[in-house]
């Protein structure tokens, strides 16, 4: 569930800065809330957009 939230988010581009998601993508992946494959695309989508 929280990948797909923070999809939307990156989508929407309504995360703030970038390096502030990036934050959170590292406190989801770290208390296992998502995956590393899941980081890994999330992570390649914000450095994109």
């Amino acid at each position: 569930m929280t990948y797909i939230y923070c999809k939307k988010v990156i989508q929407n581009g309504t995360y703030g800065t970038k390096e502030d998601m990036q934050i959170k993508l590292d406190v989801f992946l770290l208390n296992n809330r998502i995956t590393q494959e899941n980081y890994d695309e999330l992570t390649a989508m914000l450095t994109a957009a």
